[in-house]
């Protein structure tokens, strides 16, 4: 089973530690609602873990595969965040440790970027993560 599909599986199962097994120490996490990235395994599994707490109703509804030189995945979601609907993308690139090396997160509508954006925002500054 791929990294991508390890992830899928521990996410779905509500085990947000074992999903985190399937990140590369480098990694680099592109976030919806701020424009520098996040680096390094401990950040972006801080990052996680706060996702994790703040999405409700998650579901993986699709997910998507590629192959070549730069093997990519991505993994479609829908989510509430408070009374707000949302729609996701997880794009994973996997690095050459088989690990995902990229995390890219999307999401529609605005309004349902706006509500997670304002609830996670005072979450990863109590926590002390920082991007860039």
């Amino acid at each position: 089973m791929s990294a991508p599909q390890r992830f899928r599986a521990a996410v779905e199962a509500g085990d947000i530690e074992a999903a985190l097994l399937t990140l590369a120490p480098d990694i680099t996490f592109h976030s919806p609602a701020v424009f520098q990235e996040y680096q390094g395994v401990e950040t972006v599994s801080g990052l996680l873990r706060l996702v994790f707490e703040t999405f409700e109703d998650f579901h993986y509804t699709d997910e998507l595969a590629g192959d070549g030189d730069d093997p990519v995945h991505a993994l479609i979601f829908t989510a509430r965040v408070g009374d707000r609907s949302l729609e996701g993308l997880d794009l994973l690139r996997i690095g050459p440790d088989g690990l995902i090396a990229d995390f890219t997160v999307m999401i529609r509508p605005l309004s349902g970027l706006i509500a997670l954006a304002q609830a996670m925002g005072p979450r990863v500054e109590a926590a002390g993560l920082k991007s860039g």
